[in-house]
């Protein structure tokens, strides 16, 4: 097995290198259509591959794929997430697209990685992914990041009591995350923030959803440095 492996490891960095797919910074990345060629011309049958839906509730997918033996232990497994809707391939093929994903993360976990072991444009469509979400549980965040965003609809009254107070955690959140330059500061961030935008949300879901932009917003402009 062990020989195999190496054997293995070694045609898909071939492959990487003949049809690896440019990325965002100019790292090639191995598709998984290619790796699973390399993975069944070394094993053939002896390893397996199977895949199972964790969550398909008409809005996310969530798959989990596993490698295992013949004696079916499991020697490596992958999940994958998907929003419906979000990108063209998703509008559709959701469900085909996380499975294929969350075999290429298996894949990675026993060495037949794509290139890094969360690709560069995996991890380019976190952003997108999160807003998404927010977008289908809450209203659409706005593009506009500053501070008027958050007024109250026409639909509410003029005098309502939070929105000063709305305005003002609005330029909190603002004036904090520019501290910060990492994607798990941000998390950080989000965490100390949680409980207050709960509160804001059970009152007003729309304005929650602007709050929760920023954090989109900056983990975006994070990444877009990271991978050019």
């Amino acid at each position: 097995m062990t020989n195999k492996m190496i054997d293995a490891m070694g045609l898909v960095s071939d492959l990487n290198k003949t049809h690896g797919v440019k990325q965002k910074g100019g790292k090639l990345y191995t598709q998984v259509v290619h790796r699973m060629e390399a993975f069944r011309t070394v094993f053939g049958t002896e390893l397996g591959v199977d895949t199972s839906i964790l969550v398909d509730d008409g809005q996310r997918v969530v798959v989990k794929a596993i490698i295992t033996n013949g004696n079916g232990l499991t020697i490596g497994s992958g999940m994958a997430e998907e929003i419906r809707g979000q990108g063209h391939v998703n509008q559709t093929s959701a469900l085909e697209n996380c499975e294929t994903s969350a075999i290429g993360r298996a894949l990675s976990s026993i060495g037949l990685a794509g290139g890094e072991y969360a690709s560069a444009n995996e991890m380019d469509a976190v952003p997108r992914k999160q807003a998404n979400l927010e977008q289908n549980q809450v209203a659409a965040p706005a593009s506009d990041p500053s501070p008027p965003a958050v007024n109250p609809s026409p639909s509410e009254p003029s005098s309502d009591p939070h929105t000063e107070a709305d305005n003002a955690l609005y330029k909190e959140i603002q004036q904090t995350l520019a501290q910060f330059s990492k994607a798990d500061d941000v998390d950080r961030v989000f965490s100390s923030f949680k409980a207050r935008l709960k509160e804001v949300k059970e009152r007003n879901a729309a304005r929650a959803g602007k709050l929760v932009y920023l954090f989109n917003q900056k983990k975006a402009q994070i990444q877009e440095k990271l991978y050019g």
